[in-house]
């Protein structure tokens, strides 16, 4: 094992959203800071976005699934016991380079399940101890929106206007509005105009394969050239498979092995898990020692647990006239709250987010919602259904609260191991019954939103297998060592030197999208790590 000459103040694992965060304003503050990240820097010219083969290479080499990608810089993940893929990509900027960049907040309520629905629990914080984060990472990441969403408190406007809606928008809106329901134009971290080092989006629609523009704000563009220019140091190609500890029981690094195949010892005063809510508890649990024999900050049996991953269904409808239905944004032009909150009349707690979206491709729009019998997807047919309804549609999707059971966790594959001979994780995740009741529940109201837009067909996906985009709470945070991994700041109860940032600390999932309250739990945390360094708890 070779031993990396500097010792770094703080040690970082995993270079997506809340690695970048975390690097780039612990340097800023003068912190001496090294990252491990696995994967490799992606060059905009490596995305097919702007290309004729787009949509061929997003059913391989830009899939979202890293079981079917299967790159080296993948690891494999045995989902034989689970109802839902988990969707990840390994690189600078992380899981970011293929996102679709919707962005929104957590509601109030969100942080007070317990208080407010008698289920799972309550954060260590509220809303309103998040809320300056999340104005500070709308102004980072460069947010596009509207002010003035009545779902939501009084918050601040987001930096650039927001983008056209569009003609999905439109007519999406028009059924919302025969029906009295809310809507609201939807907030995208996508540049609406030129922007720091973002580009102004051009629209193609193809943004979950990474963006050729750079007008995308993933945070290999947003965050790390400031990090690297304030002094962090970024090791790629690094695939850590432990967090090594002294004899005091403190972490004191890393061990790692590089793309020759050898092994790396990065030492450190404090480390910060930021490898996702799949990757952060696989590497806890493969750091297990005789002090710690199910693995690190694992006093509690709650690592890996818990895991929640936004369970996904889908109406599309399929209308008349031309619809421009793959302009971008990929991800949403309006969405709506109208069925998020709690109604026990319905027959299950929490709701929904729903977003309209671009449809896409001939490809994408035949792969993924397809569904038919042979002899009406083929031939002849095909030609004659294509021409119908491609550009003819849009999609509302159903983004599901997903409450947390010990029973949907992340453990130690036995058999499976990744390229470097390291354990593969095992993903054990289910639909509990207050899921699909919920999920029946919003699909037949997305039906009748669709009937009011004037859809002429339909078809529905009452689960996406591939939806697992969204990896929480696999470390969740809490005040109780006893229930909780670590505390409200990310810092984990056995080991005091020892931090986590990403979603493994949600303790709830909300219905949104949870990238906006990533970064922002993530700016909170480093921002209290940097107020208090001087002190022995943070140990910078």
């Amino acid at each position: 094992m070779t031993k990396q000459a500097d010792r770094a103040e703080v040690l970082i694992v995993g270079a997506g959203v809340s690695g970048a965060i975390a690097a780039k304003h612990l340097a800023e503050a003068g912190v001496r800071v090294v990252c491990l990240e696995q994967g490799r820097k992606i060059e905009s010219e490596e995305f097919y976005g702007d290309k004729p083969e787009w949509e061929l290479m997003s059913q391989k080499r830009w899939h979202p699934n890293p079981n079917v990608r299967g790159l080296p810089t993948d690891y494999p993940i045995d989902v034989s016991e689970s109802d839902v893929n988990p969707l990840m990509y390994s690189a600078v900027g992380g899981s970011s380079i293929i996102w679709a960049a919707h962005w929104q907040r957590f509601m109030p309520s969100d942080f007070r399940v317990r208080s407010l629905d008698g289920v799972a629990d309550d954060w260590p914080f509220k809303y309103e101890d998040l809320e300056p984060f999340y104005d500070l990472v709308d102004i980072e990441m460069g947010v596009s929106g509207l002010a003035g969403d009545p779902a939501y408190p009084p918050m601040s406007p987001p930096p650039l206007p927001p983008h056209p809606i569009g003609a999905i928008g439109k007519r999406a809106a028009k059924g919302m509005n025969d029906l009295g329901w809310h809507w609201w134009p939807a907030s995208q971290a996508i540049p609406s105009r030129p922007y720091r080092n973002l580009s102004q989006c051009a629209r193609r629609g193809t943004c979950m394969q990474g963006c050729p523009e750079n007008a995308k704000a993933s945070t290999d563009l947003t965050h790390w050239p400031d990090a690297l220019k304030s002094g962090a140091v970024l090791i790629t190609g690094a695939r850590v498979r432990q967090i090594t500890l002294n004899a005091q029981g403190k972490a004191n690094g890393a061990i790692y092995l590089d793309r020759d195949g050898a092994e790396q010892l990065q030492t450190a005063d404090t480390v910060i898990m930021c490898a996702n809510g799949v990757g952060t508890p696989r590497l806890l649990q493969l750091s297990a020692t005789a002090t710690h024999p199910d693995g690190l900050a694992n006093s509690s049996g709650l690592v890996g647990r818990n895991l929640m991953m936004h369970p996904f269904a889908a109406v599309v409808g399929y209308f008349d006239e031309p619809m421009e239905s793959w302009v971008g944004p990929a991800g949403q032009a309006i969405q709506s709250m109208q069925f998020y909150e709690t109604d026990e009349k319905r027959g299950f707690v929490r709701g929904a987010k729903w977003n309209a979206m671009p449809t896409g491709g001939p490809l994408g729009l035949r792969s993924v919602y397809g569904g038919k019998p042979l002899e009406d997807s083929w031939g002849a047919t095909l030609h004659r259904s294509t021409k119908k309804r491609l550009g003819r549609s849009f999609e509302w999707g159903i983004i599901a609260e997903d409450l947390p059971s010990l029973d949907n966790r992340v453990v130690l594959d036995d058999t499976l191991l990744d390229s470097d001979g390291i354990a593969a994780p095992k993903v054990i995740y289910k639909n509990s019954e207050n899921t699909k009741r919920l999920l029946a529940y919003h699909l037949e109201r997305a039906k009748e939103a669709m009937e009011a837009s004037g859809a002429t067909d339909m078809s529905t996906t009452e689960l996406m297998r591939d939806c697992g985009w969204h990896l929480m709470g696999t470390c969740r945070m809490g005040n109780d060592p006893k229930t909780s991994v670590t505390n409200q700041w990310g810092q984990c109860h056995d080991v005091p030197n020892l931090y986590i940032f990403d979603g493994s600390l949600f303790v709830t999932s909300s219905g949104f999208n949870p990238t906006a309250t990533i970064a922002a739990i993530a700016l909170r945390c480093v921002a209290h790590m940097i107020e208090n360094r001087s002190t022995a708890a943070v140990a910078l």
